[in-house]
C-alpha cells in the first residue's frame, strides 16, 4: 500500500521553547494514518508575523504547489498563525492544490476523504483562527499593563547591562545571513534561506551598514 506523502509544520515563539513534542505527536499520528513524513518544517518565529516572514509556510506552500504533499500536520491552528488572514489564506492555497490540513488538537481534516471541503473543518478553522488572534492581543495587553505598573512603581526595565550583543557579536553570531545577504539576497530570501526571522535579519543587515 503507498504511504500518502506528507509534510509536518511545527513553530515556536523563541529560541527558549521546543518544538520536540510537536513533532513527536505528529509524527506517530502519521504513522498511524498511513502517511509518509516527506519534509519538517520548523519556525521560530511570532505566529502575528507577515506570510512572506514565514520560510516555513511557504516551504510548504512550494511543496503543495509541486504535488509532492497531499497532507500537511500541525498541532493546532495557532501553530499556523494568530492573524486570521495568514491562517484562511495558507489553507485555501493547500485547497486548491488538493491537500488537506490536518490538526492535531481537534483531529479534524479540512478536506474530506472525496476530495471536497469539510464544513465542519472550515467553520473550526475560522473559530479558532479567531480565538489565536484574540489570545495574542490579550497577552500582549497584559504584558503591556505589567510593564505600566513596573515602571509605576520605579522597576528599572530592559537587559541587564552588558547583555545587548555588539555589532560584531551580532554579525558572528548570525554568519550565515551575513554571507546570504552578501551574496545579494534580499532580505525576505535571506530568512527563508537560513530560516531566521526577517526582524533577525533586518538587525544583522542594519548592523553591517552601521
Amino acid at each position: 500500500m503507498k504511504l500518502i506523502p506528507a509534510a509536518i509544520l511545527v513553530r515556536v515563539s523563541t529560541n527558549k521553547q521546543e518544538t520536540q513534542r510537536q513533532k513527536h505527536e505528529l509524527k506517530t499520528v502519521a504513522e498511524a494514518k498511513g502517511w509518509e513524513v516527506v519534509e519538517v518544517c520548523e519556525e521560530t518565529i511570532s505566529g502575528s508575523a507577515d506570510k512572506d516572514d514565514r520560510p516555513g509556510l511557504m516551504r510548504i506552500e512550494e511543496l503543495a504547489r509541486a504535488g509532492k504533499i497531499k497532507k500537511v500536520l500541525v498541532h493546532e491552528i495557532s501553530r499556523i498563525a494568530r492573524r486570521p488572514s495568514v491562517a484562511h489564506t495558507f489553507v485555501e492555497t493547500l485547497e486548491q492544490c488538493g491537500v488537506s490540513l490536518y490538526w492535531h488538537a481537534h483531529s479534524i481534516e479540512t478536506l474530506l476523504t472525496n476530495g471536497k471541503r469539510n464544513p465542519a473543518a472550515a467553520i473550526m478553522l475560522a473559530l479558532l483562527a479567531e480565538m489565536a488572534r484574540a489570545e495574542k492581543e490579550t497577552l500582549v495587553e497584559r504584558i503591556k499593563s505589567g510593564l505600566d505598573e513596573a515602571r509605576r512603581k520605579g522597576v528599572k526595565l530592559g537587559r541587564p547591562e552588558g547583555s545587548s550583543l555588539e555589532t560584531a557579536e551580532l554579525v558572528a553570531k548570525h554568519a550565515d545571513i551575513v554571507r546570504a545577504l552578501k551574496a545579494g539576497q534580499s532580505v525576505r530570501n535571506a530568512a527563508k534561506i537560513t530560516g531566521k526571522g526577517a526582524s533577525t535579519v533586518q538587525r544583522v543587515k542594519a548592523a553591517l551598514a552601521a
